[in-house]
């Protein structure tokens, strides 16, 4: 993909540089976000250019939201296409993108039925209800006793219900009271699962690679030992791959690492292009047909606009050319991570285009370490601590890739 050219600023902002926009965003926004002091204005592939015309290879991608770039040229197009043709409906009538979104998805999932949301967070809430609905319809838990067990570390989104079983203090603190009905053990350990299921469990809800908490990976056989243990139990596995699937690990999903089909897969992020918010609930036809009429619902959710990007998503994935991408790309970063470690890098975790990368606290945050990243034309975002995440477009070259760990070597080496 080649470098966004510039191009005149839209009305709204001609002539007010990126310090005045951040400014006036300041007392009319609410502050649930700490963004970089970068205004973007433009973006093409795996770059993005500010206000100012500077221009940054973007190693964030809209946390994932942006597997395959901006302004991928397929999705632009099916996004004008519909544009011109039909944007919504609601679900009170059929139409006519819909089937083809809900076939194509399923077929590549290896799944049977699709419920279509929007985001992330409508998706795992969706999968939360059909869990305990299956549960009392189909496993006879008595009424309102349904547990779920969820991973320590975890992040599934910010609505209320989420973050009652997040770990994090600061997606919880001064957010209850908490919804009841979840389970908190560790992640990655079979045993302390184990122990936590029981009569009442309708679904053990984890992340294949947990991406908040920086690219957090499960030992080999981890994913195949919560498949096994769900089934034994009589409970759904619920794997949310809003992050690592469609292509970021160099699989379709980052279950199939271990061979593992869950019950219900939740997708998002990538799902939309980049271009509309679009997520789904994936699986067995018992379960999700748990659903009947009324009992759940979305205005936009399966829209013929975002039926149509999606549509043409799964087109891409199909070919096996971005997984392959993220897969062989993924070799690159894994090995200019491993040059930069004692250099100021104190370890990381990689799987496909995907790392969390542990700067050694001495040398600064990693918000720190972000700031000084910007300076050198390359947007990466921190996680906790002195932890930064890698997760370009897809899109990117291994030239680009390259130049990005070059300025992360550079921006270390002279805080060494």
């Amino acid at each position: 993909m080649t470098a966004p050219v510039r191009t005149h600023p839209s009305p709204a902002v001609a002539g007010r540089s990126s310090a005045e926009l951040i400014r006036a965003e300041e007392p009319v926004l609410a502050h649930n976000y700490h963004p970089l002091p970068v205004v973007v204005a433009r973006a093409e592939g795996a770059w993005v250019q500010d206000v100012e015309g500077r221009r940054y290879l973007d190693l964030l991608a809209g946390y994932s939201a942006l597997n395959f770039g901006h302004r991928h040229p397929a999705l632009t197009e099916a996004a004008h296409r519909q544009l011109d043709r039909l944007t919504l409906t609601s679900r009170a009538f059929h139409n006519d993108r819909l089937a083809e979104f809900a076939e194509s998805l399923a077929e590549l999932t290896g799944q049977e039925m699709v419920l279509p949301m929007n985001t992330g967070a409508e998706a795992v809430e969706s999968a939360v209800k059909v869990a305990r609905k299956w549960a009392y319809e189909v496993k006879g838990v008595p009424a309102d006793r349904a547990t779920i067990v969820v991973a320590d570390g975890n992040f599934h989104g910010r609505t209320t219900t989420i973050v009652s079983f997040s770990t994090d203090p600061e997606a919880r603190a001064g957010f209850g009271p908490f919804t009841p009905g979840f389970r908190v053990v560790p992640y990655n350990d079979l045993a302390a699962l184990e122990a936590a299921v029981d009569g009442t469990t309708a679904a053990v809800l984890i992340e294949p690679v947990q991406g908040e908490a920086g690219v957090i990976i499960p030992d080999d056989g981890y994913l195949a030992g919560v498949r096994e243990l769900t089934r034994r139990a009589g409970c759904l596995f619920v794997a949310d791959e809003i992050q690592s699937g469609l292509g970021r690990t160099g699989r379709t999903l980052a279950v199939e690492h271990e061979g593992v089909v869950p019950d219900l897969v939740l997708l998002g992020k990538a799902l939309g292009g980049g271009i509309v918010p679009v997520s789904a609930v994936v699986g067995r036809r018992d379960v999700l047909g748990v659903l009947r009429p009324g009992e759940h619902g979305s205005t936009f959710g399966g829209n013929p606009l975002a039926a149509a990007v999606g549509s043409a998503v799964v087109e891409l994935l199909a070919t096996g050319e971005f997984q392959r991408r993220a897969a062989e790309l993924g070799v690159v970063l894994r090995d200019g991570l491993t040059e930069l470690v004692g250099r100021g890098v104190v370890g990381f975790r990689a799987r496909g285009l995907w790392a969390g990368v542990d700067i050694d606290p001495a040398f600064g945050t990693g918000r720190a370490i972000g700031e000084l990243l910007l300076a050198e034309g390359v947007l990466v975002k921190d996680t906790h601590g002195s932890t930064i995440r890698i997760a370009p477009p897809l899109t990117i070259t291994e030239d680009e890739l390259r130049s990005a760990l070059g300025a992360l070597a550079k921006v270390l080496d002279r805080r060494a």
